[in-house]
Order: C-alpha cells, then structure tokens, then sequence
C-alpha cells in the first residue's frame, strides 16, 4: 500500500471508535454507547478484532443488511472460496472448523435450506405445537406453584423453548438435558478459564448426540427438521455433512436461548413495573403484541451479526473495500430515535415498532414464529397463575456480557402458592412425546394442518 493510499484509508476510516461488545463495560454502558454512535458515527471503524467497522444507526443497517449482494454471510472453513470467516467477530475457537448453518451461507445455497425449512416454521406450522406448548408451561409451574418460588430461567424459560425446539426437529424430549446447559453456558463462560473446559467437554458430548441422532433418522426416518435436512438436495447433490450439522446446531442455538433470554428479561422488567404488569394483564387482547414486540425491540436477544464486504462498494455514505469486516448492531438500530421516539423506555404499546431483532433481509430469523409464540405463551400463564410475583434484584444473574446474547442465568421470585393443576414435568414430557408420535406433529404444515389434541 503506497502513501497515498494510507492517506485514502485514513479518510475513509476517519470516523473512529473503540467498540469491544465483548466487554462487560458494553453491558454496562449500552445506552451511552449507542447514543454517542448514533450522534458522531452512525458507521465507525473500530481497531478492535483486528479491526472492523461497526454500523450502529436504525438507516444504516436496514441499509447494509438489505445488499447481500456486496455484504457476505459465508463461512469458507475450507479456504475453498474467498477465505471469509462468517458472522462471528471474532471467529470464535470452536467455530473455525464448523459453520454456523444456512446463516453462514450466501445464496443460492442458503435459500435451499430457507425453502425446505419454512413449511415447519410457518405462523400456520407453530399453531399446531400451541396445546403442547401450553401443557409444558402449565406442568413446569405446577413444579413450583404450590412452594412459592421459582427461578424464571431455570424453572421455565430455560425449559420449554429447549423441549419444544427438540420436538420439532424429532429429538426424543427426554433429551433435553442433553443439550440444554451446553447451549446457554456456550454463550455465558468465558474463554481461558477452568469453566471452559467443563463446558467445552459438554458441547462434545451434545455434538456426538446430535450426529448419532442425524445417522439414526437417516436410516429410520421420523418426522422433524432433522429428517428434512438428512434429505436436503442442492443443485440435486447432497450437501457437505459439516453443512447439515452446522444447520442443526443453528436451529438449536436459535430455538433455545434466544426466547430464554426475551422471556426472563421481559419478567424482570414486568416486576420492576406492577403497574405495567396488571396493565398488561388486563388489555391483554390488545396489548400482548405490541408488548412482544416491543420487549424484542428494547431487549434484542440476539444484538447483532457480522458480515463480510465482498465487493468495493459505498453503501450508506461509507466506502468499503472488498475484505473488510462489518458488524451490524441490531440492537443499536434499535435505539435510535430517529425512528423510536424515547428509545430507551419501554412503551407496551408502542405502535409502528419496526424493530431489527430479527434481522433484516434474506437472513431474517426464520424461527421468529416460533419465539413469539412461546414467549407469548409463557407470559400469559405466569400472568394468571402467578400475578403477584416479585423478582429477587440480588438473585437476577445477568450475563457478564451480551456480545453474543443479551441473557440472565438466574431470575429468582417468589410468589403466593397456588394449586397445581395437572401432572409434574417429567410425566408431561412423556404424555407429550406421545402426542408427537401417534399425531405425527413434527411433519411439514403442507402434510399434517390439524393442532395438536391433548386427551
């Protein structure tokens, strides 16, 4: 690079800031952060991860999110193509010989998974799990209904989104435990440190009980996401094996801790605000949408992705080089008041919230039905069978950091007993697991339509 090409970089790099999202400091000083961003550098080049820029502004990422044909989600572990390194900034030690699914692909490979996916994960297809869902949530408040006090993580939101998200993909239920603390501790341990390894040798353990239950549906089909994968057809070949596992892990890590994370903190907030809460109890037919949608925008569970530019380009008043690393901050976007008058308060009943929590473009969340729906369910049973319940400010863990997910480990309330209503957990689960069976609930809605029957 001559000298004037330095220079050149220079300018085009002249908005500056130091943005480390990993740190617990970001955590802490989210709104400060965002709200210098969106005043001085909407876009701004940050020399931290080997340097990469950061866009911040609502404008800013509709815009880069939406020219995926010069903005690249690809993963090339096998140096085969342009060498990119996914949406993970950094590229996390474990990712580098995995991807992250069909959210780590550019078209047209990552529309042959989006198309084969979606008659699972339609507003239609989550209808039919809603009686189930219901029966989960209903059996993990009976664990605790009659004692007082739950922890909202662990207790709940922890566990219907994981047996749920195993049901669709045609797990066995039971098996929940397998992959649950591997998931969420994969987000919340931090790296180099004697927990790591621990969590490390459990996301092993996941990893070899997915594969054995890929292999198994291949040879003995059952309904799922699992058995549509192990048949997927690119371009009428199979594709790479790593793909489909990485597909799997992605539906996983999007079906589990990301509604976890909405569900605890929108019950934080609700007890802070009792107001609010018996509010929304009470106008619940008119408010429970925008108070989801609203929770998404102000909490964003997933608070950004990365990217990679894969052609010179200027996009949104910004110059890039093909190469760079971007990172788009949906939950920055989300907070600028250019377009969310009083961003950092929470309005139930915010109207024209076009929030980015899902993301935006061709790589929009294709689980976003599925989130709603649990969130919603959850919440409205803890509202009716728990409407007095008060978190615990000194037992709420959140995580150290929300780089990756904006989540709480711990959420402990107390409550005034109430009675049970039906059977524990673990009898639900296998009452369910039949229920998946003989109705075959985790085929396609273009061959199975009817909800779910509890007898």
């Amino acid at each position: 690079m001559g000298a004037d090409d330095v220079v050149k970089d220079d300018d085009r790099k002249q908005l500056r800031y130091h943005f480390d999202r990993h740190t617990p400091e970001y955590r802490g000083e989210f709104e400060t952060i965002t709200e210098e961003m969106h005043e001085k550098c909407p876009i701004a080049w940050s020399e931290t991860y080997g340097g990469h820029w950061v866009a911040a502004g609502n404008r800013e990422v509709f815009e880069l999110a939406r020219s995926a044909d010069k903005v690249s989600n690809d993963h090339d572990i096998k140096g085969e193509r342009r060498g990119y390194q996914g949406i993970s900034i950094p590229t996390p030690e474990r990712g580098k010989g995995s991807t992250g699914g069909f959210l780590e692909m550019d078209p047209p490979a990552q529309r042959y998974y989006r198309q084969a996916l979606n008659p699972y994960l339609s507003p239609a297809a989550i209808n039919r799990w809603i009686p189930v869902i219901d029966e989960l949530v209903r059996a993990c408040l009976d664990e605790k209904i009659e004692s007082g006090r739950i922890d909202f993580v662990d207790d709940l939101a922890n566990i219907v989104p994981a047996i749920l998200t195993l049901g669709m993909m045609g797990i066995p239920l039971k098996d929940w435990v397998v992959y649950n603390e591997p998931v969420h501790a994969a987000v919340y341990t931090r790296p180099n440190t004697p927990e790591a390894e621990r969590v490390a040798e459990m996301h092993k353990d996941m990893g070899r009980h997915l594969v054995g239950q890929f292999f198994e549906i291949q040879q003995n089909p059952r309904p799922g996401l699992i058995d549509e994968i192990a048949r997927i057809k690119i371009d009428g070949e199979p594709p790479d094996f790593m793909d489909q596992v990485g597909a799997l892990g992605l539906i996983i890590g999007g079906g589990f801790d990301t509604t976890t994370a909405l569900t605890a903190h929108a019950l934080e907030w609700l007890s802070e605000n009792p107001d609010e809460r018996a509010r929304l109890s009470r106008e619940r037919d008119t408010l429970l949408n925008s108070a989801t949608e609203e929770f998404l925008r102000f909490y964003t569970p997933a608070p950004g992705d990365g990217r990679t530019i894969s052609a010179d380009c200027e996009i949104a008043g910004t110059e890039f080089k093909e190469g760079e690393r971007l990172w788009l901050s949906w939950a920055m976007a989300n907070r600028d008041a250019n377009v969310f008058p009083e961003p950092n308060t929470i309005d139930l009943a915010r109207k024209n919230n076009r929030h980015s929590s899902f993301g935006i473009g061709i790589h929009r969340c294709i689980g976003s039905n599925v989130a709603r729906t649990v969130f919603k369910r959850m919440l409205v049973q803890v509202l009716d069978r728990m409407p007095d319940y008060r978190c615990d400010p000194e037992g709420a863990v959140h995580y150290d950091t929300i780089g990756v997910i904006n989540g709480m480990r711990n959420l402990p309330a107390t409550f005034t007993p109430g009675e049970r209503l039906g059977a524990g957990l673990e009898e639900t689960i296998e009452r369910m697991q039949r229920v998946c069976d003989e109705q075959r609930l985790a085929e396609p809605v273009t061959v199975r339509k009817a909800q779910a029957k509890i007898g």
